[in-house]
């Protein structure tokens, strides 16, 4: 679903903010007093498994529905108060694309340019400079029913900008899309960046968080538990570590004899003969995966791989969350 309206002029301290909010759906209390700001032209990553509070997040922010206690504003509106103006600086994409399935994406585009208020040569001429922005030229005079899932997030997005917002709502925009789709749709949140639109990303893909998110939060059961830069959650984690990957299974206890106080005591209490590589704490990154490297070296072990490596995002939910990021809703429950 693509919701937008015309934007006003960005003033100082706009984009995002919320404090306290809370909602309530009968006696699941879905957001429990979540406070977060997202900075003009800043895009902010939403992570969180299904039912976290996501989508209600967005929601609230989008006025589709009123928080029960707290405070949000967008764009220097208020959500509750000032709904209609905050209606007319967003732009909100949900999971699934409202397009008419009858019309060309070209007649989308003008049907959209015409709802907001444009002139029709006005609204043809927009059209066109979006056909051209979203690579839909050849498409575009084909009906959108015949559209790829790719091609219909495109034109859904372009539908969005007919005139553009302040702020841009994403909730799992990429969900269900092949790569080359995907990575189309991250393509277009660079351009919102440059342009000093305000994101608020919501994802389950925790790659695409890292490519594209300035800042990061994360909610578990209605409440923030973590924010940060990506690299400053990945952190939290513990930093840099070296993996090494044996060539045979059965040296692996030598391989933890030869890299001798590298391998914390922990580690080498839990070495089991099923695994064919250990990872070591790296606090001095390329240095210690050097020594690790020499003194490997000096023992005459044989390895398949040795490599510094970062935590993923993925870790860091896991960390922070007790579950991975993925996870399957019960029935008829959203984010």
């Amino acid at each position: 679903m693509t919701t937008t309206s015309s934007a006003v002029p960005s003033e100082a301290g706009d984009g995002v903010i919320v404090e306290g909010v809370e909602k309530s759906f009968g006696a699941v209390q879905a957001l429990r007093g979540i406070t977060f700001h997202a900075a003009p032209g800043e895009v902010l990553g939403i992570l969180g498994p299904n039912g976290a509070g996501k989508t209600t997040t967005v929601n609230i922010l989008s006025t589709l529905i009123a928080p029960d206690a707290g405070h949000a504003s967008v764009a220097g509106h208020d959500v509750v108060a000032e709904a209609a103006e905050v209606r007319r600086g967003i732009m909100l994409t949900g999971q699934f694309a409202a397009l008419d399935d009858a019309l060309s994406g070209y007649e989308n585009l003008v049907m959209f340019g015409r709802l907001m208020g444009l002139r029709k040569r006005a609204a043809r001429a927009r059209a066109d400079e979006l056909i051209d922005e979203f690579d839909l030229t050849a498409a575009a005079k084909r009906r959108v029913g015949t559209y790829s899932g790719g091609m219909r997030r495109r034109i859904d997005i372009a539908c969005g900008l007919v005139v553009r917002p302040e702020v841009v709502f994403l909730d799992e925009p990429t969900t269900g899309l092949d790569p080359r789709s995907r990575q189309g749709v991250w393509d277009l949140v660079g351009g919102f960046r440059k342009h000093g639109i305000t994101t608020l990303l919501t994802t389950q893909y925790l790659e695409e968080a890292d490519a594209l998110c300035d800042r990061i939060i994360v909610i578990d059961h209605g409440v923030v538990i973590a924010s940060g830069t990506p690299d400053e959650l990945k952190a939290r984690t513990g930093g840099s570590y070296c993996e090494i990957v044996s060539l045979r299974t059965e040296d692996l206890p030598a391989i933890a004899a030869a890299l001798g106080d590298l391998v914390p005591d922990t580690t080498r209490v839990a070495l089991t003969g099923d695994s064919d590589r250990l990872s070591i704490p790296a606090p001095g990154g390329a240095k210690t995966l050097a020594e690790a490297l020499r003194r490997l070296d000096s023992a005459g072990m044989e390895l398949v791989d040795i490599a510094l490596r970062r935590p993923s995002l993925d870790e860091v939910f896991l960390q922070l969350t007790g579950h991975p990021a993925e996870l399957v809703a019960p029935e008829g429950v959203r984010s």
